[in-house]
């Protein structure tokens, strides 16, 4: 697994900062974070105690179906899906499609936070 960099700092900022990369005006170091958040409210929601849990379930169990990961962790399926589709906008979980089942497969389960 991966360590994912997250970097905080207000929505207006990263709005900035994502221009001034589009424009060619800045090249991101590559120790800087890849993630970025908002606020810290806004991280600890998608990396709650639970949801590391979660990942870390995902990266042992390495279950074949969002059925099978859900029956483990005690979850009904439409509300883990919908935490796992949250996560994978952040670039920490992958959702595969496999015949016609989901494989959900952790991406990452260490972080480091960088608050601006």
């Amino acid at each position: 697994m991966k360590k994912v960099v997250i970097g905080i700092m207000p929505q207006a900022d990263i709005r900035k900062r994502v221009m001034a990369i589009a424009r060619g005006d800045y090249k991101p170091k590559r120790t800087e974070p890849k993630v970025w958040f908002p606020s810290m409210k806004s991280v600890a929601e998608v990396l709650s105690d639970n949801n590391r849990a979660l990942l870390r379930v995902i990266a042992e169990m390495q279950p074949d179906s969002l059925k099978a990961l859900a029956e483990a962790v005690g979850r009904e399926p439409s509300n883990l899906s919908r935490t796992l589709k949250t996560m994978e906008h952040y670039g920490f979980v992958a959702l595969v499609k496999e015949n016609r089942s989901v494989k959900p497969v952790a991406l990452a389960t260490e972080f480091e936070i960088h608050a601006a």
